[in-house]
């Protein structure tokens, strides 16, 4: 099994632990005879990388040893950098590639428009064998995955290692990024209620979750406050009736609620702006914008403090358990390489380190189960009943 050579990209958003895991697979690599090249800027790096092209393969391929790994286990963000690109769904490919070389796809946008997007695998797997790869590992969350399963299927052996502060990619309970994520936002609200006290306000707090609501589940689990997710739509008078009692309550005279970017109430359709990424998703303005001003218009003697905990919650080095996580997966992810146990993803599945399958892209997001997590009434988590489940739960 010696002299292998292991490719490695880290596609979407960034996240504290993602250079945990690319060390982990270089030293283990390194002990064993094998070799890793790093793909940079995701998969943009396989689909614009040109290799006859000097100044490209500088741009998009490095080389990795223990030398130039050593320390990055120490910060946040990715070594390898990131974007968002989808090799499948190209709406401008390279110049120096002839689109009448790839299958295309013509549909209309929401202006009626016509839009011809062009599937480049090809030209990925390609790249992938002349630079004599044998396996690829990808990193990333649902969008990045997608791919990676669709990369899987056409022949080339990919190995998948989930990350997103979401924590919303199916088949792991788990994904490198979230503790951090949550720990953050535990303490930056933590000191919020000093300056929301001080002016006996409400809080209201949003954090990424565009389709899945774990991240201000968890964060409303921790800090006990009240929360809004994507997958289900709140009464908007029962949620300010909530905050005005927590705030009545309150002998500081304040109240605090945290909202996913994707939350919603009834009749209200979150607002979205820019163009579509890679994987057809647009920017959202901000629901903790929008609510405030339905609170305030229906309570004038309320004041505000909006704040958007977004790409803080991202930055930074690991905590300790996105740390165990990511070196785990990296691990798991070789161990897998070494079995020739390729389309499989390292995970946590009911509480358990394993390896289960990259997810079905037509799947899409995991979302939080409302009935078994969420209080539909009074829009918390869940406490009760928590005996012989995981510690992340999914399901009963």
């Amino acid at each position: 099994m010696s002299g292998k050579k292991i490719g490695i990209l880290t596609g979407g958003g960034d996240v504290p632990g993602l250079n945990a895991v690319i060390k982990n697979v270089v030293y283990r690599s390194s002990t064993d005879g094998h070799k890793v090249t790093g793909i940079r800027l995701g998969w943009k790096g396989l689909t614009d990388l040109n290799l006859d092209d000097e100044d490209s393969v500088k741009h998009y391929i490095l080389p990795l040893n223990r030398e130039n790994t050593r320390t990055i286990d120490r910060t946040g963000g990715t070594f390898l950098h990131t974007s968002r690109t989808n090799p499948s769904r190209m709406k401008k490919i390279p110049e120096f590639l002839n689109p009448a070389n790839f299958p295309s796809t013509t549909s209309k946008d929401e202006q009626g428009n016509e839009v011809t997007t062009y599937d480049l695998t090809k030209q990925v797997i390609r790249n992938l064998e002349r630079l004599e790869i044998d396996y690829l590992m990808a990193i990333g969350g649902d969008d990045t995955l997608s791919y990676a399963a669709v990369l899987d299927k056409a022949g080339f052996k990919v190995i998948g290692i989930p990350k997103t502060m979401d924590n919303d990619v199916r088949n792991t309970e788990y994904c490198i990024g979230f503790s951090t994520a949550i720990s953050r936002a535990m303490d930056a609200i933590q000191r919020q209620r000093t300056t929301v006290g001080s002016h006996e306000r409400v809080g209201i707090f949003r954090v990424f979750g565009r389709d899945a609501g774990y991240t201000a589940l968890y964060t409303a689990y921790v800090t006990s406050i009240r929360c809004a997710i994507p997958e289900y739509a709140f009464n908007l008078n029962h949620m300010i009736e909530l905050l005005l009692t927590d705030k009545k309550n309150n002998p500081s005279n304040y109240s605090l609620v945290i909202l996913s970017e994707g939350a919603h109430w009834e009749g209200y359709k979150v607002k979205e702006y820019g163009e579509p990424d890679a994987f057809g998703h647009r920017k959202k303005f901000s629901v903790a914008e929008a609510f405030s001003d339905e609170l305030t218009s229906r309570e004038k003697s309320v004041e505000t403090v909006v704040s958007d905990l977004t790409y803080d919650l991202r930055s930074g080095a690991p905590d300790f358990l996105d740390k165990l996580v990511a070196t785990t997966f990296a691990t798991m992810a070789y161990d897998s390489f070494c079995a020739d146990n390729h389309g499989s993803m390292a995970s946590i599945s009911d509480g358990k380190f394993a390896m289960m399958p990259i997810p079905d892209p037509k799947l899409g997001p995991r979302r939080v189960d409302v009935d078994k997590m969420y209080n539909k009434e009074r829009y918390r988590p869940s406490y009760a009943c928590r005996a012989g489940l995981p510690v992340f739960l999914t399901h009963s």
